[in-house]
């Protein structure tokens, strides 16, 4: 059953897809059945411009576990950035 847990944001980035580097202006995030992982369901995440078409697109699907220490690991780099940037 699907989840329907979803949700987007608008970003500035750049992503690297197939194609090579590409502007990334939103990301998606949703809790659903994945296309590659072998689990019922995952936390996928898709950074892309829709402008671009599919092309512009680098999506990755974790567990559940592997996606909070994906979180703990960037709250832990803005830390110290925010902290070096202060100086």
């Amino acid at each position: 059953m699907c989840t329907m847990i979803a949700t987007q944001a608008k970003i500035e980035g750049s992503g690297k897809g197939a194609s090579g580097w590409f502007t990334v202006r939103q990301v998606n995030v949703s809790y659903d059945h994945p296309y590659q992982m072998p689990l019922e369901h995952a936390l996928n995440i898709d950074f892309v411009d829709e402008a671009q078409g599919p092309g512009a697109r680098v999506a990755v699907e974790l567990p559940l576990a592997s996606a909070r220490r994906l979180a703990a690991a960037i709250l832990a780099a803005l830390e110290r950035a925010e902290a070096y940037e202060r100086g």
